[in-house]
């Protein structure tokens, strides 16, 4: 098990050095944002946010750059060296900061080991006090794509954060409107600390844990929460910590408000791709024939399909 890392970052500086060094990402292109349109979709009272893609050459120059990063095989690391223009900055020992180089919503942060580790083990608690060191400086939805068949497009292990602009037209985040709504249920079998709750209209697997006001006030501290919960939930869902994660892919998501673990499947349903945004209630389309499908489905068929 991991322990905790030294801290590298300076208090209070990590939304100024992103929004720095996206704007010199932009000038030298070395961050190339990919264009969309979008609309909502409602369904089961959830509020789907279905972007489509303006332009498929950039998605496609990104998707082909992801298979060759694959092709590459498990030795081969796409962080090491990481391209300097989108360096952001050093989190830990362990961890660093870069821009998402094919990033949707603006500022999304990549959370990445410094040394080459698999995204199929499990997140540990130098992790975990890495992604709460940067949401005690960014507020937003961090997630993790948990292996190949949960929407990982890379083999080297990263957290990500988005900021809270994830709907363009500013709204709330959808998962977060639908999860205020529940009531919490604590299990006894788990630590009387761990508050999980289920939302019986959502078909798949999940389990949702809401966190104490103030958990962030100690990054520390806030590290051993969210690696006590994080296993908690997977407990709960069935899973074995001791095997290996391949066998249990998924995505996590995480606020300021509460963590929610899904188990998935597959990474797509009828060639559209899932990830854990999806469950967030955001959803990607290449085209318009793609955006007719999901209509006609329904983005909640889509997420029970690719989900267990």
């Amino acid at each position: 098990m991991a322990h905790l890392s030294e801290i590298c970052l300076t208090p209070g500086t990590l939304w100024d050095k992103t929004r720095h060094q996206t704007r010199h990402a932009l000038e030298c292109g070395a961050l190339q944002p990919i264009e969309t349109h979008y609309e909502f979709l409602e369904e089961q009272g959830m509020r789907f946010l279905v972007r489509i893609l303006a332009n498929l050459s950039r998605k496609e120059k990104a998707n082909a750059s992801q298979q060759a990063m694959k092709q590459a095989g498990k030795g081969f690391n796409p962080f090491l060296p990481y391209d300097k223009n989108l360096f952001v900055a050093n989190l830990s020992s362990t961890h660093l900061c870069l821009l998402n180089k094919y990033n949707v919503v603006d500022h999304h942060i990549l959370i990445v080991t410094r040394d080459f580790e698999d995204q199929d083990t499990w997140l540990n608690l130098a992790d975990f006090q890495a992604l709460a060191l940067c949401m005690s400086e960014m507020d937003g939805l961090g997630f993790y794509n948990g292996g190949q068949a949960a929407g990982a497009s890379q083999r080297h292990k990263h957290l990500q954060l988005v900021p809270p602009t994830l709907c363009p037209d500013g709204s709330p985040l959808p998962l977060a409107q639908v999860i205020k709504q529940l009531d919490c249920q604590t299990l006894p079998d788990l630590s009387s600390s761990t508050c999980i709750s289920r939302n019986s209209k959502f078909p798949f697997q999940h389990a949702i844990a809401h966190l104490p006001s103030g958990w962030l006030e100690s990054v520390s501290a806030a590290a051993k929460l969210l690696l006590t919960t994080y296993q908690d939930l997977l407990i709960y869902l069935g899973c074995n910590l001791q095997n290996s994660p391949h066998t249990f892919p998924y995505n996590l998501l995480i606020t300021r408000d509460w963590m929610i673990l899904v188990c998935r499947s597959q990474d797509n349903y009828q060639s559209i791709p899932v990830n854990s945004l999806g469950f967030a209630g955001s959803l990607l389309v290449k085209n318009q024939e793609q955006l007719a499908l999901l209509k006609s489905i329904g983005p909640m068929t889509v997420l029970k399909h690719v989900a267990c």
